[in-house]
């Protein structure tokens, strides 16, 4: 059985990819397309270690790209819950370029909304999420209004 309540660094995800000719585009930049499965299998591992279930993505609510990318450039990619619902969960993903002296500079930040499932598919229960610093508070309470937002504009696409 899950634990009824995780810290946001139970879940802490960071993956690191070096961007080769194949992850580029026409114009030699990393394709926005690369950059989001990378993002959403990050996201993805985050909502597992949090919840300790299967999941799917139900939204990706925000995926901003601020500078281009080049092959041969260090991509790294770090993901936590921001916050928890009873079945679906909040997840900060921010990809930075790494320069050879480990000094990272901001590229994308994305927040997805995932959702665990049970074995037939259906929304199950996720532990809480414990805040252990102000900034996590905040980010947990910015994620409440995200997903008050969300839920405004979900009602406004299918009316």
């Amino acid at each position: 059985m899950a634990a009824i309540e995780k810290y946001v660094t139970d879940s802490l995800t960071e993956k690191v990819q070096i961007i080769m000719p194949a992850h580029l585009n026409g114009a030699g930049r990393l394709f926005g397309g690369q950059l989001a499965l990378w993002i959403d299998e990050v996201a993805g591992i985050v909502a597992i270690r949090h919840s300790g279930k299967q999941i799917v993505t139900a939204c990706i609510d925000n995926l901003r790209f601020r500078k281009p990318v080049m092959q041969g450039e260090i991509v790294v990619m770090v993901g936590r819950v921001t916050y928890v619902g009873s079945s679906s969960m909040e997840v900060r993903v921010d990809s930075y370029v790494e320069s050879p002296k480990g000094e990272r500079n901001l590229i994308n930040t994305a927040f997805l909304v995932e959702v665990a499932i049970d074995s037939k598919g259906m929304p199950a229960k996720v532990p809480r999420l414990m805040c252990r610093t102000q900034e996590e508070i905040e980010e947990f309470e910015a994620g409440l209004r995200r997903k008050k937002y969300r839920d405004e504009m979900s009602g406004e696409l299918y009316r």
